[in-house]
C-alpha cells in the first residue's frame, strides 16, 4: 500500500509540470504477445487547450498473420529476433490559437490534418536487450484527411467554438515516410527501475527529423528487453521521456511537396531544435494494457506557443 501510495504522489507531482506524434511502438508502451489490437487517442483538450497539435489517433493491429505483408520487405527484421507485424491507421490535426476565425493568421500555425496507412514491424533482442522499429506510412496531408469535419463535429457535440478557418489549411499532398527508431535498455534494478536510451529518424514528405532521448521506468514491471519471463501479475509504472528533435521538414508548417498552400510557416522561421517532454502511467496484465500520458513541446516556430496535449491508450491481447 505504501507502494502504491508512493507512485500517485509521484504522478500527481508529475502532472502539476507546466514529429511522428504518436510513438506506438516504444518499448516502455509494449503489449503482450504478437495479436493484438491498441486504440490511441491525444488531445489537447487533456492541457486546457485547443491549438497547435490539436488531435490525433492511431488504431492499431498486431497479428503473425501481417508476415505476409509485402511492404515488410522495405522494413527491418532479423529473423533471429523476436518480431511482431502490425497496421494501424493514424490520422493527426493541427490549429491555429484562435480557431473561430476564419481569416489567415500570419505569425501562427496554420490548419493541417492528415491521414495515413502504416506498415510496422517491431524487433526485439533480449541478449543484446535492444528494440528496433521500423515503420512505413503511406496517405495524405488536407483536405482529403478531413480534418475539418472531425473537429467540427467534435466541437459540435461538446458545445465548443466551431472552427471557421479550415478553408486556410495545409493543401492536399501526399504523405510517404519512413520512420527506424532503436531503443537499449542501459540499467535495470529490480523490475523496479529502467533506464534506455532512444533515438529515432524520420525521413519523408510529412516530416524529416532525427531524436535522441532518454526513458525511465519507475513501478512494477516486466521488462521487454530483459527476456526474463513474466515475473509478475500485473505492470504499474510511471515513465518519463525527455526528447531532443532535430527538424528538417515539417509538412504541418511548411506545406507538402507539391501542393500550393494559402499558408505556410517559412523554412527560416522553423525552430530547428525542440525539446519534448513525455510522461504518464501505464497499468497491464497479460490481456489488457491502459495508458495515461502527458506531453509538453517548445515552440516549433519563432514566436509560437509552448505547447501541451494528454492522451490515453487502451488495448487488449487477441
Amino acid at each position: 500500500m505504501k507502494f502504491i501510495l508512493l507512485i500517485l504522489s509521484l504522478l500527481t507531482t508529475f502532472s502539476q509540470v507546466s514529429a511522428q506524434k504518436i510513438n506506438h511502438t516504444s518499448a516502455f508502451r509494449d503489449t503482450e504477445g504478437d495479436h493484438y489490437f491498441r486504440f490511441n487517442y491525444d488531445n489537447d483538450y487533456f492541457s486546457s487547450s485547443d491549438e497547435n497539435y490539436t488531435q490525433g489517433y492511431n488504431i492499431e493491429f498486431v497479428a503473425p498473420a501481417l508476415i505476409k505483408n509485402p511492404i515488410n520487405h522495405i522494413l527491418f527484421k532479423n529473423p533471429d529476433w523476436a518480431n511482431k507485424y502490425g497496421l494501424s491507421i493514424e490520422h493527426i490535426g493541427y490549429t491555429p490559437n484562435k480557431i473561430g476565425r476564419s481569416e489567415i493568421q500570419y505569425g501562427d500555425r496554420p490548419f493541417a490534418s492528415a491521414i495515413m496507412l502504416k506498415s510496422f514491424i517491431i524487433s526485439t533482442d533480449t541478449s543484446s536487450r535492444s528494440r528496433i522499429s521500423t515503420s512505413l506510412s503511406l496517405g495524405v496531408i488536407g483536405p482529403l484527411a478531413f480534418g475539418k469535419e472531425m473537429q467540427t463535429a467534435i466541437h459540435r457535440a461538446i458545445d465548443g467554438t466551431i472552427p471557421q478557418g479550415w478553408n486556410n489549411q495545409i493543401s492536399n499532398d501526399v504523405v510517404l515516410n519512413y520512420q527506424l527508431s532503436h531503443e537499449k535498455q542501459m540499467l535495470m534494478i529490480d523490475n523496479l527501475f529502467e533506464l534506455q536510451t532512444y533515438a529515432s529518424a524520420n525521413l519523408g514528405t510529412l516530416f524529416t527529423s532525427a531524436s535522441v532521448g532518454i526513458t525511465t521506468l519507475l513501478g512494477q514491471f516486466n521488462s521487454i528487453l530483459n527476456g526474463n519471463g513474466r515475473s509478475k501479475k500485473f505492470d504499474f509504472y510511471l515513465y518519463s521521456q525527455p526528447v531532443i528533435y532535430f527538424i528538417g521538414y515539417d509538412a504541418t508548417l511548411q506545406g507538402g511537396l507539391f501542393g500550393d498552400s494559402p499558408y505556410t510557416i517559412k523554412g527560416d522561421a522553423i525552430k530547428r531544435i525542440t525539446f519534448q517532454y513525455n510522461f504518464g502511467l501505464v497499468i497491464k496484465s497479460k490481456k489488457l494494457y491502459l495508458e495515461y500520458s502527458r506531453t509538453y513541446i517548445t515552440p516549433e516556430f519563432n514566436n509560437g506557443p509552448t505547447a501541451g496535449w494528454g492522451g490515453i491508450r487502451i488495448g487488449a491481447k487477441l
